[in-house]
């Protein structure tokens, strides 16, 4: 993400607090966008899964994409997740979840079987968390503002690890894969 979208969310995020204690907000240098969850890799498959992904990556050109709403899954009176949505090429967006679907397909990962929503997660609310106050966070949530920015370009597919720890997940790229330019 860029530098600006980055800064866009975490203004929505500071708008928003103080918010109720079971709302788990997700720091914005982590904010991504995933294509596919692979959950637990043993090594000699991630190697595998680089080459697939490298090979997927190199005909693809670039794209561009705009962030565009807030919303909430499932829906407002019970969110669990708070999101930004996305527009303009989502398309091609959709087309390379596909493609990734389709190449980890023979290295043992299953295809989503949810519809592919793309979104950026900017919070997730506890299971514990009170159903009144769920309820009036994601009222409160789908009312905030997001100030209009500029489209920006997807350029490259990134191998992510996550490493969960009791402060919030800690990211790192283990491949990126730049697309045709």
């Amino acid at each position: 993400m860029p530098p600006a979208a980055l800064g866009a969310l975490a203004r929505v995020q500071t708008d928003l607090r103080p918010s109720p204690a079971g709302v788990k907000w997700v720091d914005p240098k982590g904010i991504h966008l995933t294509l596919k969850f692979l959950g637990g890799v043993q090594s000699d498959r991630l190697d595998k899964v680089s080459v697939a992904l490298a090979g997927l990556a190199g005909p693809v050109e670039p794209f561009s994409l705009q962030l565009k709403g807030l919303g909430v899954f499932p829906d407002a009176r019970r969110p669990r997740v708070a999101w930004v949505g996305l527009e303009g090429d989502v398309a091609r967006l959709a087309q390379l979840q596909r493609s990734i679907d389709s190449a980890l397909l023979p290295l043992g990962f299953g295809k989503e079987d949810r519809p592919f929503v793309p979104h950026l997660t900017l919070a997730r609310l506890r299971d514990d968390m009170p159903p009144m106050e769920r309820q009036e966070f994601g009222q409160h949530f789908l009312k905030a503002e997001l100030a209009p920015l500029a489209p920006f370009s997807v350029e490259s597919l990134n191998l992510m690890k996550s490493q969960l720890t009791p402060k919030g997940a800690i990211y790192s790229v283990l491949g990126r894969y730049k697309f045709a330019v």
